[in-house]
């Protein structure tokens, strides 16, 4: 497994991965989103700052970069900056198929994606990744399986992402909504001649929504790697919007809310990679501090009282407008 190539890092942020939702097109669900963008997103625009944002990301010790082929031309701003730097060997790239990009780099779109898990829909997607991605592909995942998603039972969609597997390629799966245990669950059993079909899992987990978590410890048992996405709670758990015990306890450390967050999620044994979505270089620089949070037990108990029902915080985050 790609993956492995981070068992021999040794920098403190080598399980921080960046993830390219917020900066990949205009508009995003990520609260103060229109204070760290600016007016400016012209393509250009986040062409050079997702470049930036990998620059330091890079040199800060951050070895995963996470893509999808919904996030507006992330894929290739991912693949224009490993085309400048062809010495770069020791990252693992990763994207997602499932949705369609529909906004049109617009930040007010009726619409900004469409999903569907289709074989079409992944033949398509497979070959626009491959156009921009070719051989630096190391794990291509089915974009947000939910219990009634068809790509957990269709065999010819399993079939053809087992060919790509039999060909170099990691297979993966993320989910969304409150319903992410199962999911897990049902994507762990889906095997094709014998053997799992899926060898890592992306899924929501942080502060305010941990419902997962049991079931995210039984794919990391099964052997999968385990990469952990919205850990930020899309802006929720950061300043000004974070809530009051996690200030609190942010203060004691010195450090940001998003550090206390972030180091959260990475104190957990079952997670392999957990995902950054900043949209600036600053944002970055304070995120990676999660490594070096100590958390006591009395500030893990204080934290810990700010969980939610899964229901309720999946309908507040479908309530998080577009920025």
């Amino acid at each position: 497994m790609p993956f492995a190539r981070l068992a021999t890092a040794t920098t403190p942020t080598c399980h921080i991965g960046l993830g390219l939702a917020a900066v990949g097109r205009p508009g995003y669900i990520n609260l103060g989103r229109d204070q760290d963008l600016g007016e400016n997103r012209s393509v250009e625009t986040l062409r050079t700052r997702t470049n930036e944002l990998l620059d330091a990301a890079y040199a800060q010790g951050v070895r995963y970069f996470d893509a999808a082929r919904s996030y507006g031309r992330s894929e290739e701003f991912l693949a224009d900056w490993l085309n400048a730097h062809p010495d770069v060997n020791d990252v693992v790239i990763g994207s997602k198929w499932g949705y369609t990009y529909t906004a049109g780099w617009s930040t007010d779109a009726e619409q900004h994606e469409v999903k569907d898990h289709s074989v079409t829909t992944y033949e398509r997607q497979r070959a626009e990744t491959d156009a921009l991605l070719g051989d630096r592909l190391d794990l291509y995942q089915i974009h947000s399986l939910t219990p009634d998603s068809p790509a957990l039972t269709d065999k010819e969609l399993h079939a053809r992402l087992a060919e790509a597997a039999a060909q170099g390629l990691t297979l993966g799966f993320s989910t969304s909504g409150p319903a992410q245990a199962d999911t897990i669950r049902a994507a762990l059993a889906v095997t094709v001649d014998g053997e799992p079909l899926f060898r890592t899992v992306q899924s929501t987990y942080n502060a305010l929504e941990t419902s997962a978590g049991p079931a995210l410890a039984e794919a990391h048992d099964a052997g999968l790697t385990v990469i952990v996405k919205e850990a930020m709670a899309n802006g929720r758990l950061a300043e000004p919007h974070a809530p009051d015990a996690l200030k609190a306890v942010a203060e004691e450390t010195s450090l940001g809310c998003d550090a206390v967050a972030l180091a959260l999620v990475l104190r957990q044994p079952w997670a392999g990679v957990v995902l950054s979505g900043a949209a600036t270089v600053v944002q970055l620089a304070s995120n990676l501090h999660a490594a070096v949070v100590d958390l006591d037990d009395a500030q893990l108990s204080r934290l810990a009282a700010l969980v939610e029902e899964p229901s309720a915080y999946w309908e507040r985050r479908g309530q998080l407008p577009w920025h």
